[in-house]
Parts: structure tokens; C-alpha cells; sequence
């Protein structure tokens, strides 16, 4: 007599994760002082608010998503300069051997 093994069922927590990530979420644990464990909680409540989530994720990346590497160039290119007078010494002190 030959038994068919069935395989066992998943969880429902593995369930409730699987519709999760379905609906685009992911679950995440993080570790914080007891006295900002409120602040995270709301923090994370406004991302998952559709009226609150836009402004939430542009406030949060203009204050800690790294900016791109600029050269010293395109800063200077972008610097409003327009009012000020840059002059150059023309000191010729210096013996440049070529």
C-alpha cells in the first residue's frame, strides 16, 4: 500500500506575507531606541497612507537620500556668480621653466 504524501498547507503568516508582496509592500524589522519607536511606526504609517505617502517620501529623500557627485566644475557653472568680481593677481614673480 503505496500513501500519497500531500504537502502541507502554507501558514497564514506566509500567506499574509505572500498577499504583501503582491500589493508591492515588503516587511521590514528594523532596531531603534524606545523613545523613537513611535516616530518610525508614523513614519511608516504615512508611506503606506496614499494621501500622505507622496510628500512623506519627497520630505524624507530631500533630507537623507545622498545627493549626486557633482564636479567642482558644475558647481562652479551652476554658483550665481553674476554679481561678483572675481580678479586675478598678475604677480609674474613666478619662473616657469618649459
Amino acid at each position: 500500500m503505496s500513501q500519497k504524501i500531500t504537502p502541507k498547507p502554507p501558514s497564514p503568516v506566509t500567506e499574509h506575507r505572500r498577499r504583501q508582496r503582491i500589493r508591492g509592500l515588503q516587511r521590514l524589522e528594523v532596531q531603534v531606541r524606545g523613545e523613537d519607536a513611535q516616530l518610525v511606526r508614523a513614519v511608516a504609517a504615512a508611506l503606506t497612507d496614499p494621501d500622505r505617502a507622496s510628500d512623506t517620501r519627497e520630505l524624507l529623500r530631500q533630507k537623507f537620500q545622498s545627493s549626486a557627485k557633482v564636479s567642482f566644475k558644475a558647481l562652479l557653472t551652476a554658483a550665481p556668480l553674476e554679481d561678483v568680481e572675481i580678479v586675478r593677481s598678475p604677480e609674474t614673480s613666478r619662473v616657469v621653466e618649459l
